[in-house]
């Protein structure tokens, strides 16, 4: 559609929209322009005459033209309600959702209108799918009607069902395969043009695309300097409470992982090798924007920089169109101390914090989960030697993995999918049932269907669900086979003597244990950290291995832990020896430099051995 990409100009229907914008604010009183605006059933009557046109239109150039037509009044209507292409394209990626089959027929008064008749008569087009088979409708953020939603037309909104003992190895692979993204050509297309330009262009680079993007056009500084002005930071008491609670249960876990003394041992007489911790001194924070507020995020960043004792703390998300923040982030970003806030998102706040600006202070290490652009963009600049900066870890789409025996409750089950489920529609949840029964399998799917039928944010599940499963293993020790195998971000254990089953984990980004512990208490209040996300596989390669499930589910809680106080701070070593000690080490130091052919490393030692001996 030629909507806005990260470089060049505007074209297509952004271009369009932009010009509707402008021409929504100026057009004068009376015009054309300004009734299509102003009066609703004129530009309800133009959108029916250019839908007609289009549909009555026959040559290629013809129905090209029409469409454009159609394209420009309904445009006209979206921005006139405010609806901007952001909002168009995300209920786009929604009716993406993988669509088995729908019946496809239209309204009775449109149908009518063309001649098509009841199908009694034998004039309507009818589906041939069998009976007993599921049929699906895309997805809507609001259902057309009332009882027609998304989903199985004739079923529950509920994940696969896979029995082991049924199954084979290529199934499980496809089965548990994470949802994939963009390929790494057409992000990097992307990403590496704007990181380019940040770093030439600096501030001026930066609020063109906070401009573009975030369509605060007010801005006329690309950062927020503390301290923070009180009233950007005006919140209800009980939202103030709840983050304050949750700071201070953050703070005394990551405070508790502070090393009580430098490690210090004497590995031989005279040869003494010590390690200590040091706070990285320049850290950058990247709190996502777009469908959620995120001060979770904040504090979950922000808090552990702070204990860490880290000099400087930048944070970076992207503005509302007003230019402000919300005000939960400027908060939490007042209470860690933080030195600045960076009013961008995406690759060019990455780019910002990496090599700095005029006014952004350059980091030596940003954090902070992002989507396919803001990891390619962490990944991008982590390779850029000139760049000096560090990263967390790849961060990818949210996903849960839950362990149920006969023990757990169905409806803490289906909270506990749904949860993470509600992220986004490239989310992914498991569920492995121990050794149910088909009728607490039932009990746990009815649970679920119910449950997301409630939720605002219920097509956003649907697109999860479409690619979410449920593995039916016979006992505990075969669910944790899988369960270390897919190494999930988030692992729930609701089974009978859940803590003893901890230790049979190996890969998890996080383990909430139990049926009082559901995963959101870790991603706001408990203390733990939620920064969890593992790379999903639009930028990486499958590791090979023997295990059946690895080259498939990419789970890299094989290889990264989440965030903790140790990723705000560096290990540096040292080694301090007396005459004895170089006497007792050094024979086998030069030994191993002759052998290496690095003479000047052998005489470094001789030498020393050499003045002991004539003094």
């Amino acid at each position: 559609m030629k909507t806005s990409t990260c470089f060049g100009p505007y074209s297509g229907l952004s271009r369009l929209e932009r010009t509707l914008q402008s021409r929504k604010d100026s057009a004068p009183l009376g015009s054309y322009t300004a009734r299509l605006f102003n009066e609703p059933k004129l530009l309800e009557a133009k959108i029916m005459e250019e839908a007609s046109e289009l549909c009555e239109a026959t040559g290629k150039n013809e129905i090209a033209a029409e469409a454009a037509d159609l394209f420009y009044f309904a445009l006209t209507k979206c921005v006139a309600a405010g609806v901007s292409m952001e909002d168009i394209e995300h209920n786009l990626d929604l009716k993406s959702a993988k669509v088995i089959r729908r019946k496809g027929d239209a309204k009775p008064q449109w149908a009518e209108q063309v001649g098509i008749r009841d199908n009694i008569d034998g004039s309507t087009i009818a589906s041939t799918a069998p009976a007993t088979q599921e049929t699906f409708e895309e997805a809507s953020p609001v259902p057309k009607i009332e009882k027609k939603q998304a989903g199985p037309l004739n079923g529950q909104i509920r994940m696969r069902r896979y029995t082991i003992t049924n199954t084979n190895a290529d199934e499980l692979k496809h089965a548990l395969q994470r949802p994939s993204q963009r390929s790494t050509d057409q992000i990097m297309n992307i990403v590496n043009p704007i990181i380019k330009e940040i770093r030439e262009g600096g501030d001026t680079a930066v609020l063109k695309y906070t401009h573009k993007f975030e369509r605060a056009i007010s801005l006329n500084s690309p950062v927020l300097h503390a301290p923070f002005p009180e009233n950007l930071m005006q919140l209800p008491t009980e939202t103030i409470e709840a983050i304050d609670i949750s700071y201070d249960n953050i703070r005394q876990f990551h405070a508790a992982q502070k090393e009580e003394r430098p490690l210090q041992v004497e590995t031989m007489p005279g040869v003494i090798c010590s390690r200590f911790s040091r706070p990285i001194e320049r850290v950058g924070l990247y709190v996502p924007g777009g469908t959620a507020v995120l001060p979770s995020t904040a504090l979950m960043l922000g808090v552990p920089a702070m204990v860490a004792g880290c000099k400087k703390i930048v944070l970076a998300s992207p503005p509302r169109s007003d230019g402000t923040i919300t005000p939960e982030i400027v908060y939490v970003a007042h209470k860690v101390g933080a030195e600045s806030i960076v009013l961008a998102g995406g690759a060019q706040a990455v780019a910002a914090m990496a090599y700095g600006t005029e006014s952004i202070s350059k980091v030596d290490k940003i954090l902070g989960p992002g989507n396919q652009f803001v990891t390619a963009a962490k990944m991008t600049v982590s390779n850029d030697t000139t760049a000096g900066v560090s990263i967390d870890m790849p961060a990818g789409p949210s996903e849960v993995l839950v362990i149920a025996d006969k023990s757990a409750n169905p409806a803490f089950v289906a909270s506990d999918l749904l949860s993470q489920a509600e992220h986004g529609i490239d989310s992914q949840v498991v569920l492995i049932a121990v050794d149910l029964t088909e009728e607490q399998l039932c009990g746990i799917e009815d649970e679920l269907h119910t449950q997301a039928d409630a939720l605002p944010r219920r097509d956003i599940v649907r697109g999860a669900i479409e690619h979410s499963v449920t593995l039916i293993v016979s006992n505990i020790e075969e669910a944790m086979i899988y369960s270390n195998q897919y190494a999930p971000e988030h692992l729930i254990l609701q089974v009978d003597n859940a803590e003893s089953v901890v230790d049979m984990v190996d890969n998890a980004g996080s383990i909430f244990v139990g049926p009082w512990t559901p995963e959101s208490v870790g991603d706001y209040s408990a203390g733990v950290n939620h920064s969890l996300r593992m790379l999903s596989s639009y930028l990486r390669t499958p590791l090979t291995t023997s295990l059946t499930l690895q080259s498939a589910t990419y789970g890299y809680a094989k290889q990264y832990s989440g965030v903790n106080l140790s990723s705000f701070t560096k290990h540096i070593t040292s080694a301090n020896l007396t005459q004895q000690g170089l006497r007792n080490v050094g024979g086998a130091v030069m030994q191993l430099a002759k052998v290496e052919e690095l003479e000047a490393h052998r005489r470094a030692v001789s030498i020393r051995l050499a003045a002991m001996n004539e003094a």
